[in-house]
């Protein structure tokens, strides 16, 4: 990242650089033209003025040789001046001057190709005097000029541009300091220690980092506490069925009588089923956490799927199903799966609570499907923890059945399908009404289309 970074700035600066450059190029050349431009101007006049004055001769008689003009001083090693009559004699040229004419044009700026080299002439006319003043240089001389300026912003340019690297570098590396800080700090870590990086003296550039990282950190130690629990939690529920197992195993091995025999077996498959039960619960779990909810909405017709849920949940008690009719006739968006998972363990639960001769009732109401059972129902300071991971309740603590799964697998599963699960005591009566509330209303369907 340092190199990428060192690279882009330097790349970066040197453009904007040369753009200067370019910049400064076109518009000294622009102003050393106009300069000299004006140079060539008011030399031209000036010896317009001394001819005018008298100072030299206006009309040399033919055969004369050209006089040298007196008085341009410096100008003489970058400007060159003639003076032609009107019928194409040369009067005077300063000193450097070519022999050929500058420009055949009339007053004002004209270019013209001398002895192979360009000129810009500025010429001016004296009809008194019957002369046409030319005044030009050359434009090499003014590229050369323009050239020195350039290479007068290069060199400093080339002394200042490696400065200028090593400080990039160094502000680079004291930007990127606290990033190396935390990967030093989190490459010295074990795998055990999920701490908060400190962010106290970070820039604010980093903090958000720190703070996604430490989120992660919570996420990560949550997940593996969870974990923990469950294995924990899992291995003491299936600790308790495996010893009586074992324990009424060996009393039917041992046994004589076949009543104490068949009571053993009988106990036996009771620790079977219950110890069945309690790894199917634990993998309907683990399933639940691993998926994703789904992303496309799915429509399940909910009579088809109530009818699956029961036939699957009828194990667990004789009480009776009322179904209202709107059930029938109901589709959710849901996915159908966690869908089945959640109603077969209400209905699970609302059987085992019921006496035998108890109905379980199944209704629609709004944008809610709601299982009411005839059980005992809970304390209204239980109700907020029936969904709990292992937590039994005290009903179920004083029987001692049960590992506390059911309900919070149906809350997992309603939280793949998009809904909230609740609890709350029936008040005609003695029960529990389990909700399930959806985030839009159940659509009436055509069963027979369905």
């Amino acid at each position: 990242m340092r190199v990428r970074l060192f690279a882009t700035l330097i790349v970066a600066t040197g453009a904007l650089w040369f753009i200067a450059a370019a910049w400064i190029y076109v518009g000294a050349r622009q102003e050393v033209e106009h300069v000299l431009d004006t140079r060539l101007q008011e030399a031209a006049r000036m010896v317009a003025s001394l001819v005018a004055s008298g100072d030299m001769p206006a009309r040399p008689k033919a055969g004369e040789p050209a006089t040298s003009i007196p008085g341009l001083g410096g100008y003489e090693r970058q400007l060159s001046c003639q003076i032609w009559s009107f019928d194409d004699r040369l009067v005077a040229r300063s000193s450097g001057a070519p022999d050929e004419k500058l420009s055949d044009g009339g007053t004002g700026f004209s270019e013209r190709v001398v002895n192979g080299e360009p000129w810009r002439v500025y010429a001016v006319e004296d009809e008194a005097k019957g002369i046409r003043v030319l005044v030009g240089d050359r434009l090499g001389l003014r590229e050369k000029l323009v050239a020195d300026l350039i290479k007068g912003l290069l060199w400093p340019a080339a002394l200042i541009l490696p400065l200028l690297g090593f400080l990039i570098w160094a502000s680079v590396g004291q930007g990127l300091r606290p990033l190396r800080l935390i990967a030093r700090e989190l490459g010295g870590r074990d795998a055990e220690d999920m701490s908060p990086v400190d962010a106290g003296a970070m820039p604010s550039e980093i903090k958000p980092l720190t703070t996604a990282i430490n989120g992660l950190f919570d996420k990560v130690e949550r997940a593996r506490r969870h974990e923990r629990e469950v294995t924990a939690f899992a291995a003491h529920e299936l600790r308790t069925p495996l010893a009586g197992l074992k324990t009424q195993a060996q009393i039917a091995a041992t046994a004589k009588e076949p009543g104490v025999r068949d009571r053993a077996l009988g106990q036996v498959l009771t620790a079977v089923d219950r110890a069945s039960r309690l790894v199917t619960q634990l993998l309907a779990l683990a399933r639940l956490d691993a998926e994703a909810p789904a992303s496309t909405p799915e429509t399940a017709p909910l009579g088809s799927v109530i009818e699956e849920a029961l036939e699957l949940a009828r194990a667990t008690g004789p009480a009776r199903v009322t179904l209202a009719p709107d059930v029938q006739r109901m589709c959710v968006q849901a996915p159908r799966q966690p869908l089945l998972l959640l109603l077969r363990n209400l209905f699970e639960n609302a059987f085992e609570h019921s006496p035998p001769d108890g109905v379980v009732t199944c209704r629609v109401a709004g944008c809610a499907i709601e299982i009411l059972d005839e059980g005992p129902g809970a304390p209204e300071a239980e109700l907020p923890r029936l969904t709990q991971r292992f937590f039994r309740g005290s009903t179920k603590m004083a029987t001692g059945e049960g590992a506390g799964l059911g309900l919070a697998i149906a809350s997992a599963a309603a939280e793949q399908c998009g809904a909230t699960l609740s609890f709350e005591n029936r008040q005609d009566r003695t029960g529990l009404i389990a909700r399930i509330t959806f985030g839009q209303s159940l659509v009436a369907h055509n069963a027979a289309a369905a």
